[in-house]
């Protein structure tokens, strides 16, 4: 296990170089960034600008420089925020946090429950309309589907906040702004659930139709073990271990996979910061952003090898 972890190690830093350079690069040879492309600026200010944040100097040695600030957790300074990145991240990172970590849990529990009865009650009408369910689901884009819902339960029936985090000028604490947080993200919460239940409850409807065709369950059955039992104690059990491999995609997913949701709620993450910071030509966030994400990929990745490993000792790493 340890020589297994040294070489990963090994690959994972020679990866997020590899990572740093083409996330750098692409953002340095774009043409234009915030100080040029500020018309209320005059000549010397951004001149100024430029040789403040060495933006006047080559390619390379920016790159060198950024690394060099990266490795000791400065990620540099967000012009058009007027904060450092990593002031930025600590500000709206958990937000995305939130609300990605309750529709991933809802998705997975959703995901596993009805996959195991779709799989088990095959071809029945249940599973018909979990499969038309499931591409109408994958099917429908996710802008549709909220702004769909924000026109019915939030505009037409008044039932939940169309967006926003907060209401207005609210200055609820305690147990009355944990309420009102959970008020204004159920929105949102149950759009991811439903963009990723489908693709999820598929992938464990197909595995657990090859898992109860194996001849251990049947001998389960024929030991006279209840049905419940043997679903999901037996036959779940070794249908999730291809799913572990989903695992290493989840972290990562955590932050990036709401910016489109965080734009449509206006909810104050991580992911309608990073939108916004194309439109001002942010390219330090969006650099700390990226390499951010590039980081969590490597380490997700490394993580479902050994949870694949720890569930099942028959692979070797």
């Amino acid at each position: 296990m340890s020589t297994y972890l040294t070489k990963r190690l090994i690959y994972m830093v020679l990866i997020l170089i590899g990572a740093s350079m083409l996330i750098f690069f692409l953002y340095a040879l774009t043409p234009g960034d915030f100080v040029s492309g500020n018309l209320k600026m005059s000549a010397e200010r951004k001149a100024e600008l430029r040789d403040l944040y060495g933006l006047n100097k080559p390619v390379f040695e920016r790159y060198l420089i950024w690394m060099k600030n990266a490795l000791h957790g400065d990620f540099g300074y967000s012009l058009a925020q007027q904060k450092p990145v990593l002031t930025l991240f600590n500000e709206y990172i958990w937000n995305s946090f939130l609300l990605a970590i309750v529709s991933t849990f809802l998705t997975w529990v959703i995901a596993v429950v009805i996959g195991v009865i779709s799989a088990y009650k095959q071809y029945s009408w249940f599973d018909t309309i979990v499969m038309i369910f499931i591409f109408a689901a994958m099917s429908i884009p996710s802008f549709f589907i909220g702004l769909f819902l924000i026109k019915t339960l939030a505009v037409d029936l008044k039932w939940l906040p169309p967006g926003g985090m907060m209401t207005t000028g609210s200055n609820a604490t305690g147990w009355a702004y944990v309420k009102e947080v959970i008020h204004h993200m159920t929105l949102p919460v149950v759009v991811m659930t439903l963009l990723g239940v489908g693709s999820l409850t598929r992938y464990f409807r197909s595995n657990m139709i090859d898992v109860i065709q194996q001849d251990y369950i049947r001998t389960a059955r024929a030991k006279g073990l209840t049905e419940r039992t043997v679903l999901f104690r037996h036959a779940l059990r070794n249908a999730l271990l291809p799913a572990i491999t989903l695992v290493g995609f989840e972290l990562p997913g955590l932050f990036g996979g709401s910016i489109i949701i965080e734009k449509i709620f206006n909810w104050p993450g991580i992911g309608q910061l990073y939108m916004q910071s194309f439109g001002s030509r942010d390219y330090p966030l969006l650099m700390g952003f990226t390499m951010f994400i590039a980081v969590l990929t490597v380490i997700g990745t490394l993580i479902s090898d050994i949870l694949y490993h720890l569930a099942d000792p028959r692979v070797k790493l």
